[in-house]
């Protein structure tokens, strides 16, 4: 017997990639459990099935910055704050954090079908009463339209947020006069793709080096110290906290100020959920 469900859970998280770099990635899980039924009459109760996975994603890749440890130029070694990971292709990285932060894999390259495979075996290493066997798939959502991606950290979240290298893969609405602005979101979309948002206040040096300036920001959150180091081409950095509410006002003001145009902007963090803000010029 098998049991299924779809979009049972998301998962946030930012992986590096040997073409692209540092990139944010929003994946739906879907499921499905093989086994024997109960008495009951149900293999696995579908309101325990959905918790169940969930706290297991959420307690381990979710909001991780995903390594594959294998691939060229990438180099992984203790430090203070845990672990430090640095890169030399197609750009230099440097992240320092706890150890929770990073999900390490080896492997030359992070694909959602070999990961999905190791997020299912890591379930079945203490399965469920009758289950004997889980398959998981993640799939990116279907955007017709404007989408990017980018990476983050929150200091003040109570939560895995507060890591500094997670992402999303997001779409982006714009209007102005009460309509949909294709043009303006694919604009502001490309600008944004692969970016990573940082907060003026967690920045600590912007360095000129021979081969191109770099950007660090360091913060101390609940669970431990974070630093990262990235070329400043791939900042964006905004006079407030990167959460989705802050990110749609600071849209919504600069695309306002450039266009002359009352504006709306929703924002999405991932999947399904975001903040909407409006501004003036």
């Amino acid at each position: 017997m098998t049991l299924f469900v779809n979009r049972l859970s998301q998962l946030d998280a930012s992986l590096w990639c040997p073409q692209r770099g540092l990139i944010g990635v929003s994946w739906y899980v879907d499921a499905e459990l093989d086994g024997e039924l109960g008495e009951d009459g149900m293999l696995f109760d579908f309101g325990e099935v959905k918790p169940w996975i969930k706290s297991r994603l959420d307690a381990g890749a979710d909001h991780t910055l995903l390594v594959p440890t294998r691939a060229p130029g990438i180099s992984v070694s203790e430090c203070s704050e845990g672990i430090c990971l640095r890169t030399s292709r197609p750009y230099s990285l440097e992240v320092r954090a706890p150890r929770q932060a990073f999900t390490l894999l080896p492997w030359a390259e992070v694909t959602p079908e070999r990961l999905a495979d190791f997020l299912a075996r890591e379930l079945m290493k203490r399965p469920p009463p009758r289950v004997s066997d889980i398959r998981l798939r993640l799939r990116a959502e279907v955007i017709d339209g404007a989408a990017y991606t980018y990476s983050h950290g929150l200091k003040h979240h109570a939560g895995n947020c507060q890591r500094i290298a997670h992402g999303h893969r997001s779409r982006l609405h714009i209007w102005q006069r009460g309509e949909r602005c294709p043009a303006l979101e694919t604009q502001w979309a490309r600008y944004l793709d692969d970016r990573y948002l940082v907060d003026a206040t967690d920045v600590i040096d912007q360095a000129e080096f021979e081969i191109s300036p770099s950007l660090t920001s360091r913060y101390r959150a609940e669970q431990g110290r974070f630093q990262l180091r990235l070329p400043l081409e791939r900042c964006i950095v905004l006079d407030s906290p990167t959460t989705v509410e802050h990110i749609a006002e600071w849209l919504a003001r600069q695309i306002a100020g450039q266009t002359g145009l009352s504006t709306r902007v929703q924002a999405f963090e991932g999947i399904d959920k975001g903040a909407i803000a409006e501004a003036r010029p």
